[in-house]
């Protein structure tokens, strides 16, 4: 997931960033997710249409999230990302479906958040908290909603109890972290949260909505970038990450979780 290579900064460059960026920049969404996803987090959560609501999206990347919840809800959304060419994306999209209005941009770390305790009804954040880490973030997240307010984030879990050893080598250096649902809302638990709902997301939101459109700007990539050795190496490792999902995508997937401040 591109916001977690970046982050995670295993010896890449500047330039390797800006690759990254690069490719990922067009894409409608730079992890697994989907807009019915989304629409279905947002009942799961049961939230007011009709009432304002202030709303964080954390690690919003170029915003798909973000303008489902701003056409979908009354509602005033702080969207937050460390990097900047993907806020000046999510302006520029807003701009286009007339949701601009209800959309303030910030481009912050999610470690450092600006926020006043108990300042937002919800928190937001898909595919995102994986660059915090999962207890870090619900963690330090709560002073920022209001007493009752609803948490929702997505979260690289196992499907499995066990795991291949190959897939379970891979993720322990990825993300130690990565973990089965019910030890997921065990932490919410001990972190001051009532847990109200949970579900995967669906191969769909990897495949059609992630992996293949990426695949497809691949060509124009290696173009853009004179066939480098860089950029050869980027898609290399997207291509890598792509076979690892085709091969076990029976024992991960992003876990969708609601939860309500206590």
């Amino acid at each position: 997931m591109i916001v977690a290579e970046i982050h995670h900064n295993k010896g890449k460059t500047v330039s390797d960033f800006q690759l990254l960026i690069d490719l990922h920049r067009p894409a409608e969404r730079q992890g697994p997710g989907g807009d019915a996803e989304t629409k279905r987090a947002l009942e799961l959560a049961g939230l007011e249409r009709s009432r304002p609501l202030k709303i964080a999206d954390i690690g919003c990347g170029t915003g798909a999230s973000t303008l489902v919840l701003a056409r979908e809800l009354d509602a005033e959304i702080t969207a937050v990302d460390f990097l900047p060419e993907f806020l000046d994306e999510l302006h520029t999209r807003a701009s286009d479906q007339g949701v601009a209005d209800r959309i303030i941009t910030l481009n912050c770390s999610m470690d450092a958040l600006p926020f006043e305790d108990g300042e937002f009804d919800v928190i937001w954040s898909e595919g995102a908290i994986y660059n915090m880490g999962f207890e870090a973030g619900v963690s330090a997240w709560r002073r920022f909603l209001k007493p009752g307010g609803k948490l929702i984030v997505s979260e690289i879990t196992w499907l499995r109890a066990t795991r291949p050893s190959e897939l379970e080598s891979h993720w322990q250096t990825e993300y130690p972290e990565i973990d089965v649902a019910s030890n997921k809302v065990g932490i919410l638990e001990q972190h001051g949260y009532s847990p109200q709902g949970y579900f995967v997301l669906p191969v769909h939101c990897w495949l059609e909505n992630y992996y293949r459109p990426m695949q497809g700007r691949f060509g124009a990539f290696l173009e853009r970038h004179g066939h480098s050795e860089q950029a050869k190496a980027v898609v290399e490792a997207e291509q890598h990450e792509i076979a690892l999902y085709e091969t076990y995508r029976d024992d991960y997937s992003y876990g969708v979780y609601v939860a309500k401040k206590v």
